[in-house]
């Protein structure tokens, strides 16, 4: 994760899905988070593997409608890089497919604008892993 002077916070995100076309559902729910301006989508790669092992990318900048990822809003500024693929590429099985995006949390660019502005910065940003969560909750409701 990254801090620029006009970002908030940087993440990337890997979606991964079985097939070769993205389900409207999701496609819609990330178009809700950036249309409330709860995050920036700052750069998008689709990457697809046919049953043959063989590799499709498409970047932000190309159509996106086939694949089932067009209407989003992006501010595209080049985050994901060749090393980032590398890694996803790696991971893929034949028939499935990956979205690999870069984004902002847009809700904490004022947060750490103002931090910033007092003197103060954002010295830790850590995502707690889903599983940490899950078992954190189910312990404390014992």
């Amino acid at each position: 994760m990254t801090y620029t002077s006009d970002l908030g916070p940087v993440e990337l995100v890997v979606l991964s899905f079985p097939g070769t076309r993205i389900d409207r559902s999701v496609t819609s729910a990330l178009a809700e988070v950036v249309d409330r301006g709860h995050v920036t989508v700052l750069d998008l790669i689709y990457l697809t593997m046919d049953e043959q092992g063989d590799l499709v990318q498409v970047e932000v900048d190309e159509s996106l409608t086939d694949i089932g990822l067009d209407g989003l809003t992006v501010d595209s500024r080049g985050l994901v890089s060749d090393e980032d693929l590398a890694v996803v590429r790696a991971a893929m099985e034949p028939g499935t497919s990956a979205v690999v995006i870069a984004y902002e949390e847009s809700w904490a660019r004022k947060l750490a604008d103002t931090v910033r502005g007092a003197g103060g910065e954002v010295a830790l940003h850590v995502q707690i892993p889903r599983d940490a969560v899950t078992s954190a909750l189910s312990a404390a409701t014992r």
